[in-house]
């Protein structure tokens, strides 16, 4: 139940720090929902998630704009996952390709053993804008703890993600 409790006020803050960004028209929520570890028959749980995004910290790169994400995630299982990192957003008319890469820290609770509490999560999101600031979408993740841990056993997660930006 302290898990549960953590998490909420994880997400929440989150939440209200987005719209702190409200006047700028730089920032986004993502909530997400789907299938944490859809590969791993015993250990497969749904999962839900928040995820702010911060478009005016970003970086001119030779892979484009890179920005700062920062979010949470739950699975059914109270297993948690909280994670910082970088995105960046490739645009083809109305979809949107964008790559992350995000380390983070895992508590396992009545889920996956991942084998240690910092991981990696790569993850891929295909989206379409439905209209101006709000998107639509579904991403492909994969968490694991590059070999840090005895064990490394990784997740594989699908996700439907819907992104508004203020």
């Amino acid at each position: 139940m302290k898990v549960k409790l953590v998490t909420i006020n994880i997400l929440l803050c989150l939440f209200f720090f987005g719209n702190s960004f409200a006047g700028e028209k730089k920032g986004g929520i993502n909530f997400y929902t789907g299938m944490f570890d859809f590969s791993d028959d015993g250990k497969r749980a749904s999962l839900y998630g928040v995820e702010h995004q911060n478009e005016n910290l970003y970086r001119d790169t030779i892979f484009g704009r890179i920005s700062p994400i920062t979010g949470a995630m739950i699975t059914q299982d109270n297993a948690t996952y909280i994670y910082t990192g970088i995105e960046t957003n490739y645009s083809a008319g109305p979809f949107n390709i964008t790559p992350s890469f995000t380390p983070g820290w895992y508590r396992q609770g009545d889920g996956k053993d991942l084998g240690h509490p910092l991981e990696f999560k790569s993850e891929v999101q295909l989206s379409l804008d439905l209209s101006e600031g709000t998107n639509f979408g579904m991403s492909y993740n994969h968490v694991s703890n590059a070999s840090l841990g005895d064990k490394n056993p990784g997740a594989n997660s699908y996700m439907f993600n819907f992104l508004k930006r203020f």
